[in-house]
């Protein structure tokens, strides 16, 4: 499968990255970009025992070690969601808590990691060449797990480097953006994206793509080539997206009844927004414009959308699945009837 290190808007960012001096990077950016791809390729250069200022060589003991997840001087401070989603090995005592089911993996940064962390940054380096520690996504730390790793970016010890990748840089305390220099994501050209799409997808064992689709999922995730590409593996199709709110209108859910809960809602949310942009006189972003309803009155939409923020703090513990896409369902078919478009 592509990975974003691939993606050659990354690869120009790194050399620039690479270039510059300074202990901690803050990566920043909406989702879909590549933060965690680039904060894991420049703590691998680091590391890496025969460095190019383009990058890692890729081929070292150290880069190996890093790709079998067991570098002994990095680091990595993710969910254990995430880490167990990308390979990455939890703690012993952790993975122990997991496999006897005292606990669900966390969607947070857990403070006894960052704390492990803090001990791991005052150890001196295993294979000399200092020590990284990778911190993504960091606007998953809490207060007091922020504040564990603040007096180590205040004072780091011996030659250790940090990069955090954030989706929601905002989020962050302000003591711990003011510590690190700041990077933002630089968006690729469509022309960039869409090649990286079309190899992505042909990598991922899907039939041949043509522009027209590559575009079609591009525009589906909003610009957001990562995003796209799980978009495509998903089994979304060009045809697919643009049935979709016409299908809405009918009540007819049967082209989203695969996907879960989440995708269900942020697929709402999209719609809700390109409504909007067009009640607002632009133009959508995520739907062609030629295959959407007509838009809603204003204070319509604006309900609409307040009610999809809220479903999204339940929506990856849903009190009741059936009843909640039911619930979509009667909603959305309300908001978008031609009684309710009228001015």
């Amino acid at each position: 499968m592509t990975t974003a290190l691939d993606a050659p808007w990354l690869l120009k960012q790194r050399e620039r990255l690479l270039a510059q001096r300074g202990h901690a990077w803050l990566l920043q950016g909406p989702s879909g970009l590549g933060q965690y791809a680039l904060g894991l390729s420049l703590a691998q250069a680091w590391l890496c025992e025969q460095p190019t200022a383009h990058g890692a060589c890729g081929i070292c003991e150290s880069c190996h070690l890093i790709s079998s997840r067991s570098h002994p001087d990095l680091i990595v401070l993710m969910p254990e969601t995430e880490m167990l989603a990308r390979g990455w090995p939890l703690s012993e005592a952790a993975q122990k808590d997991v496999d006897d089911k005292k606990r669900k993996p966390s969607k947070e940064i857990r403070v006894e990691a960052m704390r492990d962390m803090v001990a791991f940054a005052q150890r001196t380096s295993a294979r000399g060449r200092g020590t990284a520690v990778l911190v993504y996504p960091a606007e998953r730390m809490n207060t007091v797990t922020a504040n564990a790793l603040l007096k180590t970016l205040e004072e780091p010890a011996g030659d250790t480097r940090f990069v955090l990748a954030s989706e929601s840089a905002h989020q962050l305390l302000p003591t711990i953006r003011s510590r690190c220099q700041a990077h933002a994501l630089v968006w690729p050209s469509d022309g960039e994206a869409i090649a990286w799409l079309q190899a992505g997808a042909q990598k991922a064992g899907l039939k041949e793509v043509g522009e027209a689709e590559a575009r079609a999922w591009l525009q589906a995730a909003g610009g957001r080539p990562e995003d796209a590409l799980a978009w495509a593996q998903s089994g979304l199709t060009a045809a697919r997206w643009s049935q979709l709110p016409q299908a809405l209108v009918r009540g007819d859910w049967a082209l989203v009844s695969d996907w879960s809960a989440p995708q269900q809602l942020a697929m709402l949310q999209k719609l809700c927004h390109d409504l909007m942009s067009v009640a607002a006189g632009a133009a959508p972003r995520f739907f062609p414009a030629d295959c959407l309803p007509p838009a809603p009155r204003w204070a319509v939409l604006a309900r609409w959308s307040k009610a999809l923020t809220e479903a999204a703090r339940t929506v990856e513990h849903p009190y009741n699945a059936g009843l909640m896409q039911e619930a979509w369902v009667a909603a959305t078919r309300q908001v978008l009837t031609p009684r309710a478009a009228r001015a």
